[in-house]
Formats: C-alpha cells, structure tokens, sequence
C-alpha cells in the first residue's frame, strides 16, 4: 500500500510540473503575439490616416 500511494504523489507531482510548464508556454506565446501585434500597429496607423 506504502508503494501505491509513493507512485500516486510522485504522479501527480509531474502532472503539477507539467501543467505549470504548459501555462507558462501559453502565457509566453500570447505575450509574443501582443508584442508582435503591436510591432505592426505603428506602420498600420501611419498608412491608414489621410495625409493634410
């Protein structure tokens, strides 16, 4: 029984790890989408505006 629950807390410690390293993926791929969405956002409003 001692063995079975070793097996069962060293599970779900690498489900935790793993769990936490995909959040951190997303959350560093939707920062670089918002860096590049407003890297483009400058030259987007320049060409939009009419020139006076």
């Amino acid at each position: 029984m001692g063995e079975s629950w070793l097996g069962i807390v060293i599970g779900v410690f690498v489900l935790v790890i793993a769990a936490t390293g995909v959040i951190a993926h997303y959350c560093r791929e939707y920062r670089r989408a918002e860096l590049l969405r407003n890297l483009d956002h400058h030259d987007w409003c320049r060409w939009s505006r009419s020139r006076r």
